[in-house]
């Protein structure tokens, strides 16, 4: 049972409160009811009677799709073919998918309610031919493809079929939080792509207007059913639907990166600690499906463990709980289910260091006896982050061996994380002596390895953490110049607002000029922003 006033409470009353503002996503009875000529409670999307029928709920008519991109002139009955030799496990389309993601092609077809729908015209990959996609609705298959083919390629190092991120599809057809998240996830990368990184004003084009209503759409969905969810107190919480809170954590670095991922980190931390979750192994459950869930269950709480230490780093001490399952972690580090590719023990060691800032941000000061210690053991840890053996680290994690590249790429990013601990740890300890040590031979270090990184987008993709901490610190014009083109290339691969926002935070923290004298305050007031700032 929860206590009165657990970390969780607030993720209840944010749903609420988000809730509340976005009533206007049902404004009239719904087009299904309308249609069967019933009276519709207008409980929600799907609301209660159509859910009771068994029935698609539609807010309005649905659209009507005709056979080829057209329903008159020239093109009407034509078709798209596959190319040929397309894999069979997963279709292509002849409509390009470019890299270049301000640019993609798109196909839009006018329906029967002269709404436009936005492409290209997606098959579903045979890995997903469930039968329960049949249930659902053009758009949400569309956004089950653009999941499938771009957003679980993003959130991980790099993609395999061992990627945690698309187990949960299949997981999510069962669950209306994780699908629902999936479905929001998709929608708003997809409206993103229609901004440019110096472009602040909404997209005027109908194409991204419509994807970020769907997005809006889908993330009220989402919060109302997990309101509904955690409203049965006495039911205990599946592992799915702490998924979908765990996908809401990637919806705000797509949002925004600020203001509504702590809530869902602390309540996904709350229901694991808790032991509300069902349990997996029981007789007459599927074991492949148990064996999956409890992967799942593992990745999450590795990935969470890592989003609260590296994430402290740039808020106030002690906005985070401490996530008392993350002690016990005994699991194998893979790249193949790795957010980000930070060794284990770095992010040990940024934990313990982010606990000596806060002990130094309380209100009470240290005396002598205490200063003495805690900076021996700031300085313990700081030593044992400059002997951290990178290579030694990426060699664990494969037999045999990748290639020289891989490897050699692999050790750069674990370094880069490797000196912005370092960089982190030496501003702790001048907090505590009360000094400024000059690091500009670490800064120079990272941002090289930064710029190294930069011809492998796979890895590149996750150092945005490093790429702050350096920003944090640099003093010359041209090293804040390089960063600002760093920071388009990241927004340019993720279509993630948090890095917009984070270069924006860099600005302004650059416009103080008060790095003289003043460097290690950083630790202190990045944090103080007025707003709670995911970067990572």
């Amino acid at each position: 049972m929860l206590s009165q006033h657990s970390p969780f409470d607030s993720l209840q009353v944010q749903l609420i409160n988000s809730l509340a503002a976005m009533e206007h996503a049902v404004p009239e009875p719904c087009y299904t009811c309308r249609n069967r000529r019933i009276q519709c409670d207008q409980s929600g999307i799907p609301c209660t009677k159509c859910e009771k029928a068994g029935l698609e709920c539609f807010d309005k008519r649905p659209l009507r799709w005709v056979k080829g991109v057209a329903i008159r002139g020239k093109m009407q009955g034509r078709s798209y073919e596959r190319r040929a030799g397309a894999s069979t496990a997963k279709s292509e389309l002849a409509v390009s998918r470019p890299g270049n993601r301000q640019a993609q092609a798109v196909k839009m077809v006018h329906c029967e309610n002269q709404d436009l729908f936005q492409g290209p015209m997606s098959i579903i990959p045979l890995a997903l031919q469930d039968p329960a996609i049949s249930n659902l609705d053009r758009v949400s298959k569309y956004y089950i493809d653009y999941y499938n083919d771009r957003i679980c390629k993003l959130f991980i190092v790099y993609d395999s079929d061992r990627n945690p991120f698309r187990s949960l599809i299949s997981l999510g057809l069962k669950d209306p939080v994780l699908l629902k998240a999936i479905l929001a996830l998709a929608a708003r990368h997809n409206a993103n792509t229609g901004h440019s990184f110096y472009q602040h004003d909404e997209p005027k084009s109908p194409i991204f207007i419509h994807a970020n209503r769907d997005a809006f759409l889908f993330k009220h969905q989402a919060m109302e059913a997990l309101s509904r969810a955690l409203s049965r107190s006495t039911v205990d919480i599946q592992d799915t639907k702490v998924a979908g809170i765990f996908l809401l954590i990637f919806l705000d670095l797509l949002e925004s990166g600020s203001d509504g991922w702590n809530f869902h980190l602390e309540g996904a931390k709350s229901l694991i600690a808790s032991h509300r979750l069902l349990p997996v192994a029981q007789p007459g459950i599927n074991q492949g499906a148990g064996q999956t869930i409890n992967e799942i269950r593992d990745f999450i709480t590795k990935q969470i463990h890592l989003i609260e230490t590296l994430g402290a780093t740039f808020l106030r001490p002690k906005l985070l709980s401490q996530f008392t399952s993350a002690q016990d972690l005994k699991l194998q580090e893979t790249i193949e289910k790795s957010f980000l590719g930070c060794p284990e023990y770095l992010l040990m060691a940024i934990q313990s260091l982010s606990a000596q800032r806060d002990r130094i941000a309380e209100s009470v000061p240290l005396d002598d006896t205490a200063t003495r210690s805690h900076i021996q053991d700031v300085t313990t840890k700081i030593a044992s982050i400059q002997c951290f053996d990178c290579e030694s680290w990426v060699s664990s994690l494969y037999s045999p061996q990748p290639s020289a590249q891989k490897t050699s790429n692999l050790v750069m990013l674990s370094q880069s994380y490797k000196l912005g601990a370092l960089i982190y740890g030496r501003r702790v300890s001048d907090a505590l002596c009360e000094k400024v040590t000059q690091q500009d031979e670490l800064v120079a270090e990272l941002l090289g390895l930064i710029d190294a990184l930069r011809g492998d987008q796979a890895l590149f993709k996750c150092v945005l953490w490093p790429m702050i901490v350096a920003g944090l610190e640099c003093r010359q014009q041209a090293q804040r110049e390089f960063l600002t083109g760093c920071l388009e290339e990241f927004w340019v691969a993720t279509n993630c607002l948090n890095v917009i926002n984070a270069a924006k935070i860099l600005q302004g923290y650059w416009l103080q000029d008060s790095f003289e004298g003043a460097s290690s305050g950083w630790i202190f007031d990045i944090g103080r922003l007025g707003r709670d700032w995911l970067l990572i």
